[in-house]
């Protein structure tokens, strides 16, 4: 994982740039998906403790989507929890939804015996249940949507952004900080602003396309997903 520097030339890719990248590693190298998902929330993990390293007793809140970006998170739940860490898990919609690689690890966390809370982003007193999951955490991670999210934010999932931008917790953001389109690097009606933004394989298009990116990605890692593309 190195650290993004405008100094240093990296690898910039767009949102299909990407997706042929997983299709390369999965069908053509033979890397199953739920290895490269393994690989990438591991780097996430990593980068959470390092960042909490000074922290007695560290708490970390992870707020998971139904889809892959959420699956990243149960990978970066288990690793922390494995190091000792203190760790909510928040399912942010309907648990059957969760299917592929991500249900595998989802159900890896539950057979192991540790509790993945859900919460419907649509409650009415959704402010409460957010601040009671994370207010009181060191960091959270936004797990939520990845680099796929196209179009306008549903209000429902608007609000759950804005509430948990509004804790004033330190963020780290899986690949892309959710609501923020990975091609224009624009807001899609609200977005997570990170602290900190690990992204697999290649610096995100919208990272250096829009000007006010930044304030939503934070410092910028770029982690390997074990197998590097093609020059």
């Amino acid at each position: 994982m190195e650290k993004y520097t405008p100094e240093k030339e990296f690898r910039v890719m767009s949102r299909d740039e990407v997706r042929r990248v997983d299709a390369w590693a999965i069908e053509e190298v033979g890397v199953p998906g739920v290895v490269l998902m393994e690989n990438a929330g591991r780097s996430c993990a990593e980068l959470v403790q390092q960042k909490l390293a000074g922290v007695a007793r560290p708490k970390v809140c992870i707020f998971c989507g139904t889809g892959n970006n959420g699956g990243d998170g149960y990978v970066i739940a288990r690793h922390l929890l494995n190091a000792g860490v203190s760790v909510r898990i928040v399912l942010c919609g309907e648990p059957d939804k969760v299917r592929g690689d991500a249900r595998i690890n989802l159900d890896i966390l539950e057979r192991l015996g540790h509790a993945v809370e859900p919460l419907d982003p649509g409650a009415e007193d959704l402010p409460v249940y957010v601040k009671a999951f994370a207010g009181d955490a060191d960091m959270i991670v936004d797990a939520l949507f990845g680099t796929g999210l196209r179009g306008e934010l549903s209000n429902e999932f608007r609000s759950l952004i804005e509430t948990i931008n509004g804790l004033g917790r330190p963020i780290l953001a899986v690949d892309i900080p959710s609501g923020l389109d990975c091609d224009t690097g624009t807001s899609l009606g609200a977005a997570i602003r990170a602290a900190y933004t690990v992204t697999f394989v290649a610096v995100k298009k919208g990272f250096l396309t829009s000007p006010d990116a930044r304030g939503y990605v934070g410092e910028l890692y770029i982690a390997s997903i074990g197998v590097e593309p093609p020059a």
